[in-house]
C-alpha cells in the first residue's frame, strides 16, 4: 500500500498548483493522473496576468512557447470590435507538464476506478491511501463522482458543450479572433494562433439552449471550419477534433466534504461568461492547499465568476 498525507487525483493546472503549494508547506503529496505527462490537451490556453501573478512566474521565465496578445478581434453578426487587452496563450501539452514538474511532487500514472473511506483513510483501488483526498481530475473526476454525486446532476444552464482542435499550421493571420452569436449560437467560437507553429480553434455553447433550439454543436463546428477556410484563416480542415462538456460556476454546489476537496473543472468553476477554466483552476488549487495546511475551511467564493474584467482591465489586481 502506497501512503501519502495527501493524494491529488489529476495533474492539470489545479492539481499541480495545489501540489506545489502543499510542497512549500512541507506536506507530503502524491499526484495520480491517468495520462503520462506531457500529454496532448486541446485548449485555447488563455492565461491572464492574474494567473501569472498567482503562479508567481514571469511571462519571460516560462520554459514553453507563449503567445502574447495586445488585442482581440471580437466579431458580432453585423460589426467587429478590436478590443485592447493583455492576454497570453500557451500550449497545454507544454504548460501543464512544466507546472507539474515544478510542483516537485511524486507523480504516478494511474486511472482511479474505486475510492472508499475506511479507518480514517481514503483507499484508492486497494493500492493508494491518504488522510486527505483532492479531486482535480476535470469534469469526469472520480473523486467528484464518488463523494459529490450531486455534481453529476449539474446540467441545463450550467453546462457548456464544446468542440475544439489544436494542430500544426502556419496561418496568414496571426491575430486572435472571437465570434459571438454566429448563426444563433448561444456562446462563441475562437481562432487562436500559437507559437511553435500551432493553431487552436474551437466553439462552445450552453447545452440547454442548444437543445431548446433543436441545434447541434457539431453543425456549428462545421460552419466555423467552413468560415475559417473561406476567409483564408486555414488552408483546410483539421484532421482531428475533440468534443466535450463541462460545468460553469454554480455556487450552490459543494467543494469540500471533511478531508475531501474539489478543484477546477471537477468542482465546476469555469467562469460564467467566457467558460474560462485555467484561472479558476489555479486559484482553487492555491485556496485548497492553504485550507489543508492551516486546517481551515475551504471556499471558492473569492474566485471571480466572470473573466471579462481580466480581459478588459488586466492591470487591475
Amino acid at each position: 500500500m502506497i501512503t501519502s498525507d495527501v493524494i491529488i487525483v489529476g495533474g492539470g493546472p489545479a492539481g499541480s498548483t495545489c501540489a506545489w503549494k502543499l510542497g512549500r508547506a512541507g506536506i507530503e503529496t502524491l499526484v495520480l493522473d491517468r495520462s503520462a505527462f506531457p500529454r496532448p490537451k486541446p485548449c485555447a490556453g488563455w492565461i491572464t496576468p492574474r494567473v501569472l501573478r498567482h503562479l508567481e512566474i514571469d511571462e519571460h521565465a516560462l520554459p514553453c512557447s507563449v503567445s502574447r496578445f495586445s488585442r482581440f478581434h471580437v466579431h458580432f453578426p453585423h460589426f467587429t470590435l478590436p478590443l485592447p487587452t493583455l492576454q497570453y496563450a500557451i500550449r497545454r501539452i507544454e504548460f501543464d507538464d512544466w507546472l507539474l514538474k515544478r510542483s516537485a511532487a511524486p507523480v504516478q500514472t494511474h486511472t482511479v476506478r474505486e475510492i472508499r473511506k475506511e479507518g480514517g483513510f481514503f483507499l484508492l483501488d486497494g493500492t493508494y491511501r491518504s488522510k486527505v483526498l483532492v479531486g482535480a481530475g476535470g469534469s469526469s473526476c472520480p473523486v467528484a463522482r464518488t463523494f459529490f454525486p450531486e455534481l453529476h446532476t449539474r446540467n441545463g444552464p450550467f453546462t457548456i458543450s464544446a468542440i475544439e482542435a489544436e494542430f500544426r499550421a502556419e496561418p496568414s493571420d496571426r491575430r486572435c479572433h472571437l465570434w459571438f452569436a454566429e448563426n444563433g449560437l448561444p456562446g462563441y467560437s475562437w481562432f487562436v494562433p500559437k507559437r511553435s507553429g500551432h493553431v487552436n480553434i474551437g466553439i462552445g455553447g450552453f447545452s440547454v439552449r442548444l437543445k431548446e433550439s433543436g441545434e447541434n454543436i457539431r453543425l456549428h463546428w462545421e460552419n466555423l471550419v467552413e468560415r475559417l477556410i473561406k476567409e483564408s484563416f486555414l488552408a483546410g480542415p483539421p484532421s482531428e477534433f475533440r468534443g466535450y462538456s463541462y460545468a460553469v460556476r454554480h455556487d450552490s454546489l459543494p467543494v469540500q466534504s471533511k478531508d475531501c476537496y474539489l478543484l477546477g473543472d471537477a468542482a465546476g468553476l469555469a467562469t460564467r461568461d467566457m467558460g474560462e477554466g485555467i484561472g479558476p483552476a489555479v486559484e482553487s488549487g492555491i485556496l485548497a492547499a492553504r485550507a489543508i495546511a492551516k486546517g481551515t475551511a475551504y471556499s471558492v467564493r473569492s474566485i471571480r465568476q466572470q473573466s471579462i474584467r481580466d480581459i478588459l482591465f488586466p492591470w487591475i489586481h
